[in-house]
C-alpha cells in the first residue's frame, strides 16, 4: 500500500510513529487502551528493533519481581496499593521503555541530584505530602503520567541523565477515603496527595515507600 504521495513509508517512519504512540499511551494510559495498548506497542517496537527476546526477558523479570500477575501489571499494582491505578501501571512500563531508549522525557536530572532525591525518600515520605510539595521540593518532573487536572490521580517521574539509572516515581491520588459512604466524586482534596514514592526494589512491593495516608489506605482497602 502506498501513501497519498505514492511512496511507501520507511521502516524509520513506522518506528517513529510507534515511539510517538507509545509515549502518548504511557502518559495517558486510560485514553489509549490502558495495559492492553501498552503491550501492543511494546510488541510492535520489539519486533521493529529485533528485540523480541529482550522484551520476553523483560516480561519474565516482571513476573519474577511479582510485578506481573495473571491480570498483568494492573493486578500487581492493585495487590500493592489495594486499588487499581492506571498511572502506576504505566509507570512500570515506562521503566522498561527507559531502559530500551524508547521513552522520551521532558527533562532529566544530574546524577548527583537524582541520587539525592532517592536517598531522601524514606524520611521525606514519613509525612503526608501533596503534589505541590513534591514539585516545590524536587522541581518539575521528567514525565507526567495522567492528566494535569488536579482532581485526578497521577504519577510524577524523575529521570537521571544516565539512561540506565532508575526512574523515581511519586504516586499521587485524589478521591474520597474508603468507608466515607460516598462515591469518589467530587474528590476530598484540591490537589492530589502522595500515597507512595517508588524506585527500584528487588520485589515490586519493595520499591514502594508509603506515606502515612498511603499506608492507611492500603490497610483499609485490603481489609
Amino acid at each position: 500500500m502506498t501513501s497519498e504521495t505514492g511512496t511507501s513509508r520507511t521502516a524509520g517512519d513506522i518506528r517513529g510513529y510507534l515511539l510517538r504512540q507509545l509515549n502518548s499511551a504511557l502518559r495517558r494510559p486510560e485514553m489509549h487502551g490502558a495495559e492492553t495498548a501498552l503491550r501492543l506497542y511494546f510488541d510492535a517496537l520489539a519486533f521493529a528493533d529485533r528485540g523480541e527476546h529482550a522484551w520476553a526477558e523483560d516480561l519474565s523479570a516482571l513476573r519474577s519481581r511479582e510485578a506481573f500477575t495473571p491480570t498483568g501489571v494492573t493486578g500487581a499494582v492493585e495487590r500493592a496499593l489495594g486499588r487499581k491505578a492506571a498511572d502506576v501501571m504505566a509507570s512500570v512500563y515506562a521503566e522498561i521503555a527507559r531502559r530500551r531508549a524508547w521513552l522520551t522525557v521532558d527533562n532529566s536530572l544530574p546524577e548527583a541530584d537524582h541520587d539525592r532525591i532517592r536517598s531522601r525518600l524514606p524520611a521525606w515520605c514519613a509525612q503526608d505530602r501533596s503534589q505541590s510539595d513534591v514539585t516545590a521540593e524536587f522541581g518539575e518532573p521528567s514525565m507526567l503520567i495522567g492528566g494535569s487536572n488536579p482532581l485526578y490521580p497521577k504519577t510524577l517521574a524523575y529521570a537521571a541523565a544516565h539512561i540506565g539509572g532508575p526512574l523515581i516515581f511519586f504516586h499521587l491520588w485524589n478521591g474520597r477515603q474508603p468507608g466515607t459512604g460516598s462515591d469518589d466524586w467530587p474528590p476530598e482534596h484540591p490537589e492530589p496527595i502522595l500515597l507512595a514514592a517508588r524506585c527500584g526494589g528487588a520485589r515490586f512491593i519493595d520499591g514502594f515507600i508509603f506515606t502515612p495516608t498511603g499506608t492507611a489506605m492500603r490497610a483499609e482497602l485490603a481489609s
